[in-house]
This record gives structure tokens, sequence and C-alpha cells, in this order.
């Protein structure tokens, strides 16, 4: 009598506990009492799924409307999966891959935060120019790194963020945003002047240090 062939039980994936995205391209039906979502998956054939809605999403659920595109950060709890936040869908893709990263940047994953960053400086978004100034106090420093080259990259927009930290008490900090706004060059100018008006003691001294550098000095009255 042959051996029985050895089996291997097959596992349902897990889900990380991070999280994921899930994209649609239609909200086909909003419960905001039930605290609910139903959206139509885009790989399955007009397929929907209900989703729980977190508490800290509920105010994003008042702004999505039926026939809304969506990207929606789901996590596992309890066996359910729960919406944790939610990004309308604009027809602009490259608004939909900013939407995305900027969700991706909370991943607890190092790695997932890094792609984030990179796409967020390929594209140029202005609009992410807060959360890639948090990044620079990443835990990992290839993420710090890949934030201070997507705040050069996108120039002018990250200046008036990124001169506050001119003084911040973090020496690493301080350098990062001094070769940041050096690097942005004469388009950081503008706004290192307009803050230099309304700045006094160390983060005067600062951005007249930083402009100094640059081949910029003040006119003299």
């Amino acid at each position: 009598m042959a051996d029985p062939v050895k089996l291997v039980q097959i596992m349902p994936k897990s889900v990380k506990p991070e999280g994921f995205n899930l994209v649609t391209e239609n909200v086909t039906a909003i419960y905001p009492d039930e605290k609910q979502i139903e959206i139509e998956l885009l790989a399955y054939d007009g397929k929907t799924v209900l989703l729980e809605v977190s508490e800290e999403a509920l105010e994003d659920l008042q702004r999505i409307k039926v026939g809304d595109g969506a990207t929606l950060r789901v996590v596992e709890e309890e066996g359910k999966r729960v919406v944790k936040q939610f990004r309308i869908r604009s027809k602009d893709p490259n608004i939909v891959k900013v939407d995305a990263a900027l969700m991706d940047l909370k991943d607890t994953h190092w790695l997932n935060r890094k792609y984030a960053v990179e796409v967020l400086g390929e594209l140029r978004s202005a609009h992410a120019v807060d959360d890639l100034v948090a990044c620079l106090e990443d835990e990992v420093g290839d993420v710090r790194n890949r934030a201070y080259e997507a705040l050069i990259k996108i120039g002018a927009p990250s200046a008036p963020k990124v001169i506050p930290l001119l003084v911040s008490e973090d020496e690493e900090l301080r350098q990062s945003a001094t070769e940041i706004l050096r690097k942005i060059g004469k388009p950081a100018v503008e706004p290192l002047a307009t803050a230099l008006a309304d700045a006094d003691g160390a983060l005067k001294k600062r951005i007249m240090k930083v402009l100094d550098r640059m081949g910029y000095k003040p006119k003299e009255v």
C-alpha cells in the first residue's frame, strides 16, 4: 500500500495589522446611523462589500456621496474590516496617487512609508508638504532622507513649513532644514524674506545665515 500523500493546510491570507488601501470607483450606499458604507470593488465585476466605519472616520463619511470614487484605509478589528480613513478620489490619476501615498505615510512598515514619500516627491505634491515635514522626524533614517529629497523637489511650497525647523532643538532637523532651503535655492528666497520680516531672536539669526549662504542679504533702508 502506497504511503499517503502529505498534505499542507492552506490558511487564509492574513491581513496586515496596519491595514491596507481599498480603492473604489463607486460608493454604492452610505449608512451614517449604522456607521457603514457600501462600495463597489474594482476587480470583481460590480460586486459590492459593506464595511464598518470607525469613529475617527465618521466626519469623512459625512462628506462622501453615493457615486463618488474613494480610497479607503481599512484595518481588521475583531474579525471585521473597518474603515479608518477616507479620501474622495479625483478623476486626475496623479491626485489619486497622492491620496494613496498620503495614507501610506501612516503605514507601520517603513518600506511603505519610504515608497510613499518617494511618490509624493516625484509628483511634487504641495498638498503633501506638512506630512513630508513630519517625516523628517521618522524613526527610520531612509524615510527621513527621502522626505528631505522630496521637499527639495517640491521647492517653494516647502519653504514656509521648513523655515521654523531652523530653530529646532534637534540638531539633525536644523541641519536638514538649512540644506533643504539652500538646495531649493532662489524659489526659497521670497518665503525666507517674508519670514524674516516677522522673525526675532534665534530664528532671525538663522534665516539671515541661510540667506547669506545663498548669496542674499536684506536691502539697507
